[in-house]
């Protein structure tokens, strides 16, 4: 009887929600939000948020700054009274003042965004939403501000514990094949036959981490080629004519592309679990694989040398290999960190600069961002931890030793 009261209680909010008049009421959207954190009552709650979301969905983008104004401003925030609270704890420290404090410090439109994220569906919605706000907001204080509180929320809706790991192939329901044709991010998938190729055979994995209330649409997923050694071209690993490898011959995992899949979920960082957890899969699942590695591109590189004077268009191999070395290892952002972001990507996950390859990428996109480079970051799970801490406490980079020989070559001959 349990169930079926559950069942019934949510056809019931449902059937609710839709009968609602939210097309008849149109009163301003800031107003509908204020009188949504006016409820007590959960069915009434849940009609308002209802009418919030769709109301947002339909709105054109100077309606959606209105409404993002509204609560950076008339939800924020009072300072008089955090200072107030916390005077009061200060002076009498105990339960009801932190309690107090907290309430304060806490914008109302933290506790908006949780009702909002109470109606079925409505997550999806919401990173929606706030990739709206990532895109109308930039270079306006307050609305940066207000994705704050959106970050802090999706930091603890989305964390590791909630993501389930599956696995994507050929097999997968369509419509989930199509979002990973869509929103491939590394190297563009021409056609279902090229899926294909990156799914069905034997030498090829793709994962991807799902939410329980986004079970449709992948956060981020990974491509992995199984192989012989390191491989130190991409198309050479997707070519439609190679040779398939058995699974259970090979002796390297490659992780060719990471894409992530949302840009309202940007900031939040799913890729190091994503890889750590594939890791202990393919391990279980293929005993001989000892290798994990990376075929990455270098997006900043063409960047960089065209701002050092160099032509990375007409530089031979050996050249461009060291130049690309020296690039990942010593380019920096004025805050210390490596100027390439797939680099900070993985050197932040504890992976270490494996290998620099030429002609590695010949495609127009590979030609353009790096002279056709790509370089191998190397997961040696039992150093993962040691160059993760290295790395986020003094900046080092784990670099192999040739990779650092090339790097000094380009260094001598640039000084």
């Amino acid at each position: 009887m349990s169930l079926l009261a559950d069942l019934l209680s949510t056809v019931f909010e449902r059937r609710y929600i839709g009968l609602s008049p939210g097309d008849r009421d149109n009163r301003p959207i800031g107003e509908l939000a204020d009188e949504l954190m006016g409820t007590r009552g959960e069915v009434s709650g849940l009609v308002f948020a209802q009418k919030i979301l769709d109301r947002f969905e339909r709105m054109a983008d100077e309606e959606k700054l209105g409404f993002f104004r509204h609560l950076a401003v008339a939800m924020n925030i009072d300072p008089a009274r955090v200072r107030e609270t916390l005077e009061a704890h200060e002076q009498a420290p105990g339960k009801h003042t932190y309690r107090e404090f907290m309430v304060a410090a806490e914008p109302r439109r933290q506790e908006l965004i949780r009702r909002l994220n109470q109606v079925p569906g409505a997550t999806g919605q919401l990173v929606a939403m706030r990739s709206d706000l990532l895109r109308l907001g930039r270079g306006d204080v307050e609305l940066q501000a207000l994705d704050v509180d959106f970050r802090h929320l999706f930091a603890s809706w989305f964390n590791r514990g909630f993501l389930v790991l599956r696995p994507i192939n050929w097999e997968s329901p369509a419509h989930i094949l199509e979002k990973i044709i869509a929103y491939e991010a590394v190297h563009a998938i021409d056609s279902w036959e090229d899926l294909r190729r990156r799914l069905r055979p034997s030498d090829r994995r793709c994962f991807g981490f799902f939410h329980p209330s986004m079970p449709d649409e992948p956060l981020i997923f990974v491509e992995v080629a199984l192989t012989k050694g390191v491989p130190g071209s991409i198309q050479g690993l997707l070519s439609g004519t190679r040779a398939e490898l058995a699974s259970e011959a090979a002796n390297t995992a490659v992780f060719y592309s990471i894409s992530n899949c949302q840009p309202g979920l940007a900031g939040i960082s799913f890729g190091n679990s994503l890889i750590k957890q594939v890791v202990a899969d393919l391990s279980a699942e293929l005993a001989g694989l000892r290798t994990f590695v990376t075929l990455s591109p270098i997006p900043g590189l063409a960047g960089w040398l065209e701002k050092t004077g160099q032509d990375h268009e007409n530089v031979d191999a050996q050249r461009l290999r060291s130049l690309a070395a020296h690039y990942l290892l010593a380019a920096k952002r004025p805050d210390g960190a490596p100027l390439d972001p797939v680099a900070r990507f993985h050197l932040g996950n504890g992976a270490l600069v494996h290998a620099v390859h030429a002609d590695a990428d010949t495609s127009p996109k590979g030609r353009a961002q790096s002279g056709g480079a790509m370089v191998s970051y190397l997961y040696d799970l039992p150093k993962i931890s040691q160059n993760h801490e290295r790395f986020a406490t003094t900046g080092q980079i784990a670099a192999s030793q040739e990779v650092r020989s090339l790097s000094n070559a380009a260094a001598k001959i640039q000084a």
